[in-house]
Formats: structure tokens, sequence, C-alpha cells
């Protein structure tokens, strides 16, 4: 059998996407803050717009130092306030 060298494309993901299917696949995520490096808020995207402004529902504020977690309900988050954006991890969703 005959072996070929496949080169496997890679391809770039633009962040309005990611945060797109955050939105739809109504992912919890966890938002690291710029100016907070010990707290990060974790929510659903309910919206956000090209500034990368967000309204996020059933957030919570936590800490990373006290490991608590603050109830915020439904919150507008500012693009210019977030460093990070991923998925909140299973254990942090609780």
């Amino acid at each position: 059998m005959a072996t070929t060298n496949k080169k496997l494309q890679k391809i770039m993901t633009q962040p309005i996407n990611q945060i797109f299917r955050f939105f739809t696949n109504k992912t919890i995520v966890q938002i690291w803050l710029y100016d907070k490096p010990d707290t990060r808020i974790e929510g659903k995207i309910l919206g956000f717009d090209e500034y990368m402004n967000m309204v996020l529902d059933e957030s919570k504020e936590v800490s990373v130092k006290k490991n608590s977690k603050k109830e915020l309900g439904k919150i507008l988050l500012k693009g210019d306030t977030i460093t990070l954006i991923m998925e909140a991890k299973k254990e942090q969703q609780s």
C-alpha cells in the first residue's frame, strides 16, 4: 500500500465566529476580566455586538482567591473589560 503525505489544512476561526458558537449552543462561558485578574464571570451569552459587549444570563461572579460565587443574574458586560472568553469547565458550572 502506497503512503501519501497529506497536509492537514488549518482553518482560522474568527473571534466573532467562536462567540457566535457559544451563543447558539447556549454554552456556559467563563470570562476573564482585564482589571480584575482574580475575578471571573460565568454565564450564558444572550447577545453580543461587534465591540464584544455582551448580555449574559444566569451569570455569576467567581472569586478565584476566595473560591466563592455570587449570583448576578442578567448583566451587560462591556467588551473593553474582557480579556478572555472560554467554555466553563463542568465542575465550575455547578
